[in-house]
């Protein structure tokens, strides 16, 4: 495993196995709040940034409180 690429928000890590990618999906569960990409060996754990997760939030509460009309 090889470290090349971080930010505070993001790792990047290369030649990841397939098989260490799935057990890191099973340990972290469906609950994760990271964002985890996996593309022919390079894995890419992302932590969402306060601010889009607030505009997250706001869109949600406006599509809620939105109806929803079917033709």
């Amino acid at each position: 495993m090889l470290l090349t690429e971080h930010r505070a928000d993001r790792v990047v890590l290369y030649n990841i196995s397939w098989q260490k990618f799935e057990n890191l999906l099973v340990d972290l569960g469906e609950s994760r709040s990271a964002r985890v990409a996996y593309d022919d060996g390079t894995l890419e754990i992302m932590t969402p940034l306060p601010e889009h997760e607030y505009y997250k939030e706001i869109i949600g509460d406006i599509l809620n409180l939105t109806p929803l009309k079917v033709a």
